[in-house]
């Protein structure tokens, strides 16, 4: 008979094993989702950079790709954020992951409707606040994650969290093998969830370019954390761009990030009042939010241009730490397969440890 690791998450997501591979914008599209499901994990289409109108398009791809089931990633400023939950709920997708945006209202919305709510978060009094909102699981990133992420390590956060809230916990941020979904299970967490390393397979859709620099890099301490961008805490491959603005000054980014938006709303079939109208929308939902709102554009155009266009010289290239620990691409399946059976090997390695006294 064949082993495997099952947990909570496996029956509340209906996937085989508790792998997940996060919704990184221009990364997580329907084929690398489809392939992660159909390997046995669970996989979320990065909604939050889909093209208006396009988002139902994508679940229907995902759908004609695999039979088993997926979640979505959004964020409730995006432009069409309405039209991704309206999608997700019409076509009974089985999960949605978010930040720290939607209300309770809309949160109630999408669980009367059977989705499960999964939201991200880099701190213990952020998963405890999305609880009280309704979250079913909670996925925490550690400081070692890709893109937006905190200063606490997972080894640390997920502790803290497991402690604080009574749902599923998940662990992100550092995870890239067998032997951290081992530890992240011994730790008491449900499942790990990972990006980086799904960037990083034969399915993922990133520019070769980019991924040979991410392969080079060997240096952990290279991937590293900047405020510069959009004003919060991310962490990217150094290159000569993230050096170039973090040397500009407040003023320069900002502009910087007018011209992006410029183009980013003539691109989304938005004049200046529906970016005004975004704007106001983020502002009046969180004060705090607004200067990234403000600055996002600067992301959305540079980490495109790294990833989606393959110029990692001058673009950005969001990773985690763990991309130092990857030094070739393997396919999703070959991946998950890995996982498990390195899993395995090292629960079954503890538990030889154990002896009577």
């Amino acid at each position: 008979m064949t082993r495997t690791l099952h947990t909570a998450l496996c029956d509340t997501l209906g996937c085989r094993y508790p792998v997940v591979q996060t919704a990184m914008g221009w990364v997580s599209d329907a084929a690398l989702t489809a392939a992660t499901c159909n390997a046995g994990g669970i996989g979320f289409f990065a909604g939050a950079t889909a093209e208006p109108g396009d988002v139902e398009n994508q679940i229907l791809a995902i759908k004609d790709l695999t039979d088993r089931p997926f979640g979505v990633n959004f964020h409730m400023f995006q432009p069409n954020a309405e039209e991704v939950i309206a999608a997700v709920i019409k076509h009974k997708v089985r999960a949605v992951s978010y930040g720290r945006g939607p209300d309770a209202a809309t949160i109630g919305r999408l669980k009367d409707a059977g989705v499960i709510c999964m939201p991200t978060v880099g701190a213990v009094k952020h998963a405890v606040k999305a609880v009280e909102l309704g979250a079913d699981i909670i996925t925490i990133q550690g400081g070692e994650g890709g893109g937006h992420t905190g200063s606490v390590p997972t080894s640390i956060l997920l502790p803290q969290t497991i402690d604080a809230v009574d749902v599923p916990v998940v662990a992100a941020g550092g995870m890239f093998d067998g032997r951290g979904l081992a530890a992240a299970l011994a730790y008491g967490a449900a499942g790990i969830a990972m990006g980086t390393r799904f960037l990083l397979t034969e399915e993922s859709p990133v520019h070769r370019n980019a991924l040979n620099r991410y392969l080079e890099t060997r240096d952990p301490s290279v991937i590293k954390i900047s405020t510069a961008v959009d004003g919060l805490s991310q962490r990217f491959i150094e290159n000569d761009e993230l050096r170039r603005i973090e040397g500009m000054g407040r003023a320069a980014r900002f502009t910087m990030a007018m011209k992006h938006a410029v183009k980013w709303g003539r691109e989304n079939n938005l004049g200046l009042t529906g970016m005004a109208r975004l704007g106001l929308k983020a502002f009046s939902s969180d004060p705090k939010s607004f200067a990234q709102a403000v600055l996002a554009p600067n992301l959305l155009e540079m980490v495109h241009r790294g990833i989606g266009q393959g110029d990692p010289d001058h673009g950005l290239l969001p990773s985690g730490q763990a991309a130092a620990m990857i030094g070739e691409l393997e396919s999703v399946e070959a991946l998950i397969t890995r996982i498990m059976d390195e899993a395995l090997a090292r629960i079954d390695a503890v538990s030889g440890l154990v002896v009577e006294g």
